[in-house]
């Protein structure tokens, strides 16, 4: 009950309103894991990711494709209840010169969030900077990264992740699998499955798993083409293992 409440008061809190200030295609929110199995030389090599990919020519054509020809990004790692840290803030990408300070303000700024565990808390954060007025976007996503599904501390994960779809927000998922075994699996479960079912949900929502470190990069540009463009992958909510090359909309 109180984990409910909890959730409720944020939500409503967070949809204090406001004028927008501006239209955008889409507001994404990228929550990263930085939590206590994430080390500092992988939380820049997941930054530089995602920031070569908003680098990349062929999203920034998306972007610039919509009706607004912009949209609006913001950058979170969280790791425990206590710790989902804005490494970004909003941030309006509509070319190659936006998409770059963003990705040098993202490489450049430290490490702030640590802890076990709390993706429930991750996720109504990222509710609660979508519901910023700031920006108005025709489509709300939360791009959810990481190697786990536990939710170890914080509200109940199903809760939140009700909570957050209530609002009419998308949340997608790239399953980070295995970082350094040959096998592209640590052992444990099917990880792509447990984000489908547990983490995921909204129109179109889909899984992209990184297999390996070399393969995340590639995850990361593919899963925000496909949010930028509005598409639904061709496989459907789950893409498993999927390493064919960005350009074949896997």
């Amino acid at each position: 009950m109180k984990a409910l409440l909890w959730i409720a008061v944020c939500l409503a809190l967070a949809a204090t309103p406001a004028a927008a200030e501006e239209d955008v295609d889409l507001e994404l929110v990228f929550l990263a894991d930085a939590s206590g199995s994430i080390d500092n030389g992988e939380i820049l090599f997941q930054r530089r990711g995602y920031a070569e990919a908003l680098q990349d020519p062929l999203i920034l054509s998306a972007i610039t494709k919509g009706a607004y020809g912009r949209i609006a990004v913001a950058y979170v790692e969280w790791g425990d209840v206590y710790h989902q840290d804005v490494v970004v803030g909003w941030t309006v990408i509509d070319g190659p010169e936006s998409a770059a300070t963003f990705g040098a303000a993202l490489e450049a700024a430290p490490r702030l969030a640590f802890g076990r565990n709390s993706i429930s808390a991750a996720l109504l954060k990222g509710a609660e900077l979508i519901n910023d007025p700031t920006h108005e976007g025709f489509r709300k996503v939360i791009d959810f990264s990481g190697d786990s599904a536990n939710n170890w501390n914080g509200p109940d994960l199903e809760d939140a992740r009700q909570a957050v779809l209530a609002e009419g927000i998308v949340i997608n998922g790239l399953a980070i699998l295995c970082r350094y075994c040959e096998t592209g699996r640590a052992g444990w479960g099917d990880l792509e499955a447990e984000y489908a079912e547990r983490i995921i949900g909204g129109p179109g929502a889909f899984v992209v798993s990184a297999v390996d470190r070399p393969s995340f990069a590639e995850a990361v540009r593919r899963k925000i083409l496909l949010e930028v463009a509005g598409e639904t992958p061709k496989q459907g909510r789950r893409i498993a293992n999927c390493s064919q090359n960005i350009y074949n909309m896997c």
